[in-house]
């Protein structure tokens, strides 16, 4: 952490920004800390009028305040338990743009990673085409055996990581502060949060892991014929830069360009929500950036995701818990979607899990009597949320990311159509996963994964008797002429034993008048 004086600073300037863009105003009032309420009344005093909407407001603080805080922002879009309905719906049009910095900079970069002029490494590298908190992006081209290719660079932004450390001491100061100063603050996991958000950022700030999450995304989806990502110029990428092959596609927030092209536009949004769905379940590690600015079609109707320095991980007892919420919501099996909760260790065993269930169905049954378009399966899983904060469940970090690129994905998919029916589409997928690792297959192969671990337990047993003997034979060694003290044991021995001779003591006196009261009374 940061010093105690430079944190408060830090959070003192962002308070100020807050209240002077109005962000303050847009927190939900139900969810302050007690005695809050006062401060937040005379921050509206210094606010800036007609700032625009709310969403308007937000960007422009956390813009102002930097990298770190376009980030926190972006996390917290799908935490309205901890910043408010209201303002996690303006954190959700949150984009990550910040301004470029100076093509000189970009080609010092590229020279201190590969010890040669950016000229040498690349044919030839073109302005900035897009920058945000952590990087920006130039088209550049190679020249290898006599073939030209057209290649992204990606470049790390100057001074980042100092940047980067700085706002995330003050974070975990105020999150500390905040679990000490209230129970739902512990309840919410206020350090957890801010450790998963720091643990994201330095992954994103060492390109090397980008390029390894294309790779191994890129072979889990080696047999998919509608989705790829870009492959990795591995001899042009260190930890400051990154080199893929160049993307030319259309963009899939352009719409009109989609339909002249000839795509058809609820095609595409179906593999958008399967494709996510399908590598969050199938593999538990799935993009967790899909907005429309990282999606491309290419020319053969391919759904192509760049940028992936954020990446999402669900073991496999989170997917089991993803495909059974989702599947009981779907088949309206409340009482087992309860269940799951509790066999996952997510809601402590001493509530009820029909009262659970009931909950549960208050949430599902409204579901089922609205129409398919009507249906946000994001919306559903943050109010499925909210309901387990009434049965002690604490915050999942691990189920954050899931929550938030469910969010980003549904808005792309109902963008490419509108009445898009997200259960009849994600059906399939949540179906297959749950025949695959639940039906008969799934229980062969946990019996097999089960006698494997006990071969393996088996094989270390010889080394497991070895190592035992080892320390018998020391011990015996050890204690064969009596056991040698060093002197100073025996002097820290000797005042242990004159401590306790002298409560003894003062016990027994004790002991003794009190019976003698008894005695003489």
């Amino acid at each position: 952490m940061g010093t105690p004086l430079g944190d408060a600073l830090r959070l003192a300037r962002a308070g100020f920004v807050f209240a002077r863009e109005g962000v303050l105003a847009r927190l939900d009032p139900a969810g302050l800390p007690p005695g809050a309420a006062p401060a937040f009344k005379l921050a509206r005093l210094i606010e800036r009028r007609h700032a625009g909407t709310g969403a308007a407001r937000v960007s422009a603080a956390l813009t102002r305040l930097g990298p770190s805080y376009v980030k926190l922002g972006q996390f917290l879009a799908t935490r309205p338990d901890v910043v408010g309905p209201q303002l996690a719906k303006d954190l959700e049009t949150l984009q990550d743009r910040m301004p470029p910095f100076a093509q000189g900079v970009a080609e010092e970069t590229i020279a201190r990673n590969f010890d040669r002029p950016a000229g040498e490494v690349y044919a030839s590298l073109g302005p900035p085409i897009a920058a945000a908190s952590i990087a920006q992006v130039h088209k550049g081209e190679t020249f290898d055996e006599g073939v030209r290719r057209a290649v992204a660079v990606k470049v790390l932004r100057p001074d980042v990581q100092r940047r980067f450390h700085t706002d995330l001491a003050a974070f975990y100061r105020a999150a500390h502060i905040g679990e000490k100063a209230s129970p739902e603050g512990r309840r919410l996991r206020l350090v957890a949060i801010v450790d998963t958000l720091a643990r994201s950022v330095a992954m994103e700030m060492d390109l090397r892991l980008e390029a390894a999450a294309l790779s191994e995304l890129a072979q889990n989806t080696e047999g998919e014929a509608d989705f790829r990502v870009p492959a990795v110029d591995w001899d042009r990428t260190g930890r400051e830069v990154l080199t893929t092959e160049w993307i030319d596609g259309i963009k899939l927030n352009d719409l009109d360009a989609l339909r002249a092209a000839g795509h058809d536009l609820p095609t595409l949004g179906r593999i958008v929500m399967q494709s996510f769905l399908r590598h969050a379940l199938r593999d538990g590690f799935f993009h967790a950036d899909m907005h429309p600015g990282n999606l491309f079609v290419d020319a053969e109707g391919r759904l192509v995701a760049v940028d992936c320095g954020i990446m999402g991980r669900l073991g496999h007892k989170e997917r089991r818990f993803l495909a059974e919420i989702l599947f009981g919501f779907i088949s309206r099996n409340w009482r087992r979607t309860a269940e799951v909760h509790f066999e996952a260790g997510y809601v402590p065993p001493h509530h009820s899990i029909d009262d659970f269930a009931q909950a549960i169905r208050a949430i599902g049954e409204p579901i089922h009597s609205r129409r398919a378009d009507q249906i946000s399966m994001a919306k559903l899983l943050t109010l499925l949320f909210e309901v387990t904060s009434l049965f002690d469940m604490k915050t999942r970090p691990e189920l954050l990311l899931l929550q938030k690129t469910m969010v980003v994905v549904e808005g792309v998919a109902r963008t490419l159509d509108p009445h898009l029916d997200m259960w009849k589409t994600a059906e399939p997928v949540v179906r297959t996963w749950i025949e695959r690792n639940l039906g008969p297959a799934g229980r062969i192969e946990d019996v097999a994964g089960g006698l494997a671990a006990v071969a393996r337990s088996v094989n270390a047993l010889p080394e497991l008797i070895a190592q035992g003997q080892r320390i018998a034979a020391q011990l015996d060694a050890a204690t064969r002429d009596g056991l040698a003290l060093a002197p100073e044991s025996v002097e820290a021995i000797g005042r242990a034993e004159g401590r306790g001779n002298r409560w003894g003591t003062i016990a027994l006196w004790v002991i003794a008048g009190l019976l003698a009261w008894w005695v003489l009374r």
